[in-house]
């Protein structure tokens, strides 16, 4: 078995359920252990008081309580924990990355404005810890009347034929490998070009789409070569499409068991982590369960 658990934050929440439903899938495919996390959010002490013992232990928690019958309801798995801590979750969360496989999270938790569609904690999760998040979204998302159910979807990766992230290209074959399904690699290209002239300057040649898009195609292809030989068993197909690779990734969800982005390579002077323009949009309308891969040390 695996040593790098699966670890599902749960808070009480229907998110938070619908997270751990994922997260036990996700062990049981991965042969790896479950860890239930219930962060409770310290509350404010105006003086220090000896007899406080900190948070309850785990049988005692009611929110653990209500995650140990969800989970012995399905089944379970042969190794789950139950853990609670106490601190503030956007700090707390991120941290469990660091010994973790995956950490999973509903897309909004108990509290906010209901009106949000990603919680403060999903995004400081996907945004800084150390190992790939999921973001599992609430039914209904767009708008549909009906709960769409993908568990036997492809996975979708978004990829950048110019700079691509290998971390995201291996988590990706290997969640598609785990789960028996395609993968479907999405890769945008610019279109229509846009070109700023200064005055005097010759216009160039009128671009060809087609062959942009074929050249497109002929690099991602070449950059999945070696992630199709350590997974011969994944029918990996690459969609080229032109102008918004955000809004594409969002559509290709519709029918996705799991969409893949990577977070975003640390820029040399940025204060912080940051995550691109394209995965927060995933983030916040995707209809499917969302990995947010980090880069490999190297890369970041």
């Amino acid at each position: 078995m695996n040593d790098q658990p699966v670890v599902a934050a749960v808070d009480g929440s229907p998110d938070g359920l619908r997270a751990l439903e994922w997260a036990l899938d996700a062990a049981r495919r991965h042969g790896t252990t479950l860890r239930v996390l219930h962060v409770r959010t310290a509350p404010p002490r105006i003086r220090q008081d000896v007899r406080d013992t900190g948070p309850p232990a785990a049988d005692d928690d009611p929110v653990l309580i209500q995650a140990r019958a969800r989970v012995d309801a399905l089944g379970g798995i042969p190794s789950v924990e139950y853990v609670v801590t106490e601190g503030a979750p956007g700090a707390l969360l991120p941290e469990t990355g660091a010994e973790a496989r995956l950490l999973v999270l509903g897309s909004r938790g108990r509290g906010g404005f209901a009106s949000l569609l990603l919680g403060s904690n999903s995004l400081a999760a996907a945004r800084d810890a150390g190992c790939p998040v999921v973001v599992v979204p609430r039914p209904g998302r767009g708008g549909e009347e009906e709960t769409r159910e993908h568990g036997d979807g492809p996975v979708v990766v978004g990829v950048s034929a110019e700079g691509p992230d290998t971390a995201t290209l291996g988590f990706a074959f290997a969640e598609a490998a785990a789960r028996g399904t395609a993968l479907r690699v999405v890769t945008a290209y610019p279109w229509p070009l846009q070109t700023v002239l200064l005055p005097g300057e010759v216009p160039p040649a009128q671009a060809d789409q087609e062959a942009l898009e074929h050249e497109t195609r002929v690099l991602a292809d070449g950059l999945l070569a070696p992630y199709r030989e350590r997974h011969p068993e994944v029918a990996a197909e690459v969609v080229a499409l032109p102008g918004d690779a955000a809004g594409h990734l969002v559509g290709a969800s519709w029918d996705a068991s799991l969409v893949v982005v990577g977070r975003h390579r640390r820029r040399l002077f940025a204060p912080a982590r940051m995550m691109g323009s394209v995965t927060q949009a995933v983030l916040l309308h995707a209809h499917s369960p969302v990995a947010v891969v980090p880069p490999a040390p190297a890369e970041e």
